[in-house]
């Protein structure tokens, strides 16, 4: 089983944007389709349950939008979704249904699956966020390599070249992410994984794990 594979990280029936993932191996093939597949998408919303809002923001009439937040499209937000204070939506983002978007928390080139919560001070960029995945207060993505050159990712000494020089965070379902944490460039968790506040994750962490430093991850009971 190759732990990378969209099918061992996530059930992409939890998300709206499934079809975007047909036809694809790895999570991270789809980062650079995410805003034409947007675009797409919403030209298929029923008009019965979603508000066109101009400039290629869809919001479904269940979800919360803070009149304080800021949203650039192309961006989608689902059922019974909340969009709270200040909240920053940079464009190509899809938010799942009853997901959570907090206070000054900026998204960009992001799939957030349903029941995702990004509550408090995230940046979340060039990522996906799996079912009910949630991240700690001032967690943040860190998206390009401090020489800019592209990301890969090495595991089982396999090195996978992703050819993005943009590539934040993928975190499997029900993935808990600490307060403070920073998921470096090409971070892929697996999932029911948690993350202790503070930590600087990079590479790959097991599914059903603990990590609470670099080198010291248990198995959960």
């Amino acid at each position: 089983m190759n732990r990378l594979k969209i099918s061992t990280l996530f059930d992409t029936q939890n998300t709206i944007a499934s079809d975007i993932f047909e036809g694809k191996v790895f999570p991270f093939e789809v980062l650079p389709e995410i805003k034409d597949f947007i675009t797409r998408l919403s030209l298929t919303l029923d008009s019965e349950k979603f508000v066109d809002m101009g400039d290629g923001v869809f919001v479904a009439k269940s979800a919360k939008v803070a009149q304080s937040a800021k949203i650039i499209g192309p961006c989608i937000i689902d059922d019974e979704a909340e969009i709270r204070h200040c909240a920053f939506i940079r464009g190509s983002v899809i938010v799942g249904k009853g997901a959570v978007v907090g206070n000054s928390t900026e998204l960009k080139n992001v799939i957030l699956f349903d029941k995702v919560q990004v509550p408090h001070y995230n940046y979340v960029g060039d990522s996906i966020l799996g079912y009910k995945s949630h991240m700690g207060a001032g967690a943040i993505t860190s998206n390009v390599k401090s020489d800019k050159t592209k990301v890969s990712i090495t595991l089982d000494k396999t090195r996978y070249n992703t050819n993005l020089k943009k590539f934040g965070a993928i975190l499997g379902d029900c993935v808990e992410i600490g307060c403070g944490t920073v998921l470096n460039p090409g971070t892929i968790v697996g999932k029911n994984t948690n993350i202790y506040p503070l930590s600087m994750v990079r590479g790959y962490v097991n599914e059903n794990s603990i990590y609470k430093n670099c080198g010291n991850v248990v198995r959960k009971n």
